[in-house]
């Protein structure tokens, strides 16, 4: 009875890290798709001394989409994790940049400057919450086991050692 709570928890733990890593993926694709869909929403907000606003932006939605495709494989996810973390501290200046530009002819948005500054200012500190998110999915990610290459392709009826199987 003990065994089966056991493996209950560990099956629970696993499933919410699965899907927290799943979720980081979808929300880095989803992100990286937008910087293609909608660039010069992000092109306004590229701090000058970064270089030619197009370049930059294609280059971090390709970044994104590589982070979200690493993330969504979990033989890959603490790699992807950890370049995600690094992806989104190397795109916080324009967090900041978009705060700076707030009623100046730069603003990424047409809305009352006050208004804009603000959304901008409470953008600032979600970055936190996102790197951790990332370093947790990566942490968790080498935590876990890795699935063993024939684990899923045994054609044995029999369980293997070691393996909790459910009817």
């Amino acid at each position: 009875m003990s065994t089966t709570r056991t493996t209950s928890t560990a099956g629970t733990t696993g499933e919410s890290g699965r899907r927290a890593r799943l979720a980081l993926a979808l929300c880095m694709a989803g992100a990286g798709v937008t910087h293609f869909v909608s660039p010069a929403t992000y092109e306004r907000i590229v701090p000058r001394w970064a270089g030619d606003p197009h370049r930059v932006v294609a280059v971090s939605g390709i970044a994104e989409l590589a982070c979200a495709a690493l993330l969504a494989n979990r033989r890959t996810a603490g790699l992807g994790g950890r370049l995600t973390a690094v992806l989104l501290v190397a795109v916080f200046p324009a967090n900041v940049q978009m705060w700076l530009d707030a009623g100046t002819e730069h603003q990424a948005a047409e809305m009352p400057a006050d208004r804009f500054r603000l959304i901008a200012l409470a953008r600032l500190p979600l970055q936190l919450p996102l790197v951790l998110w990332a370093l947790r999915v990566a942490r968790r990610a080498a935590t876990s086991p890795s699935p063993s290459p024939t684990s899923s392709s045994s054609s044995s009826p029999f369980p293997s050692p070691g393996r909790v199987h459910h009817a």
